[in-house]
């Protein structure tokens, strides 16, 4: 494992303007002076949490997938959010991490929002997914997943970095504030949250927050409130000795998800 550099981008986003939020966000990306490895943005980073699928869907060759392969070329990095795939005659919240070299690897939302009735508009993914950057395994999540650490159980030190990207309206922040601490914690593993901000198109607020978290629960990022481009690096030092001094890991209760 090497270190490495991650930036987060605690977004403002546009209701339901892939256009705007495009150039918003590649806007702001400019601005990046440092080599950074991974970019990561909010949940539907092109759309915001919308459940018009209709109107805001793309295909895995739609002009998002072709925007976030520009940029990571031009950063020359990986870059990774969600947004709203049709594919087969269903719709996904799907994360997409893209490489330089145009391969990607997804992930699709396991737990949909019932309160915003995200069940009846698109279809729940069923498999976990591990990524590999830099001899780091990372393990995305989307948003309400967060809820569920069974889904994110880390058996036998299966990820080193848990990832989740969100749209994690601020009446609920606490829960935010408490669970990925939590996370971290219980599965010795780094644990970035990358949340947005401001109001959607259904008034509700998003309050930001996005963090760092060590594996002894320390913070490395905080950010409430306000857009924020952010970069910082992990060494994966910490995470070694961390387990090693505390090996709570080995103790873990087996258990196979149905």
């Amino acid at each position: 494992m090497e270190t490495i550099k991650i930036t987060t981008f605690q977004a403002y986003l546009f209701w339901e303007n892939i256009e705007k939020n495009l150039s918003n966000i590649a806007l702001r990306l400019s601005s990046l002076r440092e080599k950074t490895d991974l970019i990561l943005l909010p949940e539907m980073f092109n759309t915001g949490f919308t459940m018009n699928v209709e109107k805001c869907a793309e295909t895995m060759d739609g002009p998002t997938m072709h925007w976030m392969y520009e940029m990571s070329q031009k950063f020359d990095c990986v870059i990774a959010g969600s947004l709203i795939i049709l594919e087969d005659g269903k719709y996904f919240n799907r994360f997409v991490w893209m490489s330089p070299d145009g391969s990607f690897v997804k992930y699709d939302k396991r737990h949909l929002f019932t309160m915003a009735g995200e069940h009846k508009y698109f279809e729940p993914g069923n498999q976990r997914v591990i990524l590999q950057l830099k001899g780091w395994k990372i393990c995305p999540m989307i948003c309400y997943d967060l809820r569920f650490p069974v889904w994110s159980r880390n058996q036998h030190a299966a990820y080193d970095l848990l990832v989740y990207i969100a749209s994690w309206p601020d009446k609920r922040s606490a829960h935010w504030r408490s669970l990925i601490p939590a996370r971290a914690i219980e599965n010795q593993s780094f644990v970035i949250g990358v949340n947005r901000v401001g109001h959607d198109g259904n008034e509700i607020y998003y309050s930001g927050g996005s963090m760092c978290i060590s594996p002894m629960g320390d913070v490395i990022y905080y950010k409430p409130e306000d857009e924020d481009l952010y970069t910082f690096t992990l060494n994966p030092k910490d995470l070694l000795t961390t387990r090693a001094d505390f090996p709570f890991l080995g103790d873990a209760d087996g258990f196979s998800l149905q």
